[in-house]
């Protein structure tokens, strides 16, 4: 199933996320660590400061493995809505966001 999901970004967190996404750390997570690195290059900021992306899951409570082992740890007030198919949203790249509050290079 296809999910819209809106959260807070907890932005204490922008450097280990941001090395977790490029390292390999997440896509190398099973079953869903691929996904969710692509989520989060599909993420945008929207103008309201929240954080916005479509993202597939099969778990029975949407996003239940991902929210356990990586989305709570760095995001809050996470929601979701089942939608059809990936969409994109209006907003800056999340992704750009995140570099800029690590402070790195992406």
């Amino acid at each position: 199933m296809h999910y819209e999901v809106t959260a807070r970004f907890i932005e204490a967190t922008a450097g280990e996320f941001l090395r977790k996404l490029v390292d390999g750390s997440i896509s190398n997570q099973k079953p869903d660590g691929r996904e969710l690195v692509a989520s989060m290059k599909r993420a945008v900021v929207t103008s309201s400061g929240e954080i916005r992306w479509s993202e597939v899951c099969y778990c029975s409570t949407p996003l239940a493995h991902e929210r356990q082992t990586v989305l709570d740890h760095h995001f809050t007030d996470i929601s979701t809505d089942e939608i059809e198919g990936y969409r994109d949203y209006e907003g800056r790249s999340f992704m750009e966001y995140l570099t800029e509050l690590a402070g790195q290079s992406f």
